[in-house]
């Protein structure tokens, strides 16, 4: 096993070597997608790709162009979401979209999906590689459902606890699971070990789309690298909504559906107001102990597995680093 910090630059550069197409044209094509690549973002998905892979027995370095290919599939994602997001920001940078216009944005996109697909398999027998192509494809297609689910919750006021952690399983979580499941596969793993660190993966993305939704509130807008109260401008349904819409009773309950039916609230006053619902009904916390829940979960996980020690210290530290982020 690496170092966390290896495996970092590990994913780093096979990014900028392996999936970035610097000098490719149309310029107009792939400058968007290098632009995309290089704001960085905190490449969760390759390191744990990579790590799962050396866990198992595997060599790591022989799984570059698959840690590649994940982190061209997640920023693939991430030009479509801001298209229908129409969100100005990501990572502290203006999206493609804003940047460029929303046509360039998927189409960039769309040749982000097909390098990735194409990385996924690169350099793999023929076998291993109609496994790995497999995986990936369920996983992308999890991705989609869950963005779908996401996209549905929009229109309804009825959205159950049970059916959000459903849908963030899908649209976050099982990307995780998928990255760390190819490691696995890159590291000829068995049954056990697979599923013990697809398990994993899928608790600890959980634990971070739920921590995600409590920095969108309480986060520092200059640390987390866009706008604080996105989502409760947008009525997103998060668990910090659906806990709120739950929980909230007589006044506070008359004020959050003030704020969630009102379309041109100023945006300071909307998100101070609804903060301070949450602040009385202590969603935030409630929130908090949910992610400290998925991430115990996660790390029980690896203990069903053969691993060795250094392994499940490996992503016990991992853990612990994704759950005290800041952004």
């Amino acid at each position: 096993m690496h170092t966390l910090e290896e495996y970092i630059k590990m994913a780093g550069n096979a990014v900028d070597t392996i999936a970035c197409p610097a000098g490719r044209n149309p310029e107009g094509l792939y400058k968007p997608i290098v632009y995309g690549l290089e704001q960085g973002g905190k490449r969760l998905r390759p390191v744990i790709l990579l790590a799962a892979c050396d866990a198992v027995g595997g060599d790591s370095a022989k799984a570059l162009p698959q840690a590649a290919a994940i982190e061209m599939y997640h920023n693939f994602t991430l030009l479509h979401d801001d298209v229908m997001d129409k969100a100005d920001l990501r990572r502290g940078k203006p999206t493609v979209c804003n940047k460029w216009d929303d046509n360039t944005a998927i189409l960039s996109g769309d040749t982000m999906l097909t390098l990735a697909t194409q990385l996924v398999v690169d350099g793999v027998e023929p076998q291993k590689a109609m496994r790995l192509l497999k995986e990936f494809n369920e996983t992308a297609i999890g991705v989609y459902e869950g963005q779908q689910y996401d996209m549905e919750f929009e229109a309804r006021t009825d959205v159950t606890i049970d059916e959000y952690m459903e849908m963030i399983r899908l649209k976050t979580s099982v990307l995780l699971a998928g990255a760390a499941r190819i490691g696995a596969v890159m590291g000829d793993a068995d049954e056990r070990n697979a599923n013990a660190l697809y398990d994993f993966a899928v608790n600890l993305g959980l634990a971070f789309q739920l921590q995600d939704d409590w920095l969108d509130v309480y986060g520092d807008p200059d640390v987390f690298g866009k706008a604080i109260g996105g989502d409760i401008m947008n009525n997103k349904k998060t668990y910090m909504l659906i806990n709120a819409m739950q929980k909230a009773e007589g006044a506070d309950k008359e004020e959050l559906e003030f704020w969630l039916g009102n379309k041109s609230a100023y945006p300071g006053e909307k998100i101070a107001g609804v903060t301070g619902i949450y602040d009385r009904l202590d969603i935030g916390q409630i929130c908090l102990d949910a992610v400290a829940e998925y991430s115990r979960k996660a790390v029980e996980a690896l203990h069903s597995a053969d691993l060795a020690p250094e392994a499940v210290a490996f992503f016990e530290a991992f853990d612990k680093m994704v759950m005290g982020r800041k952004k």
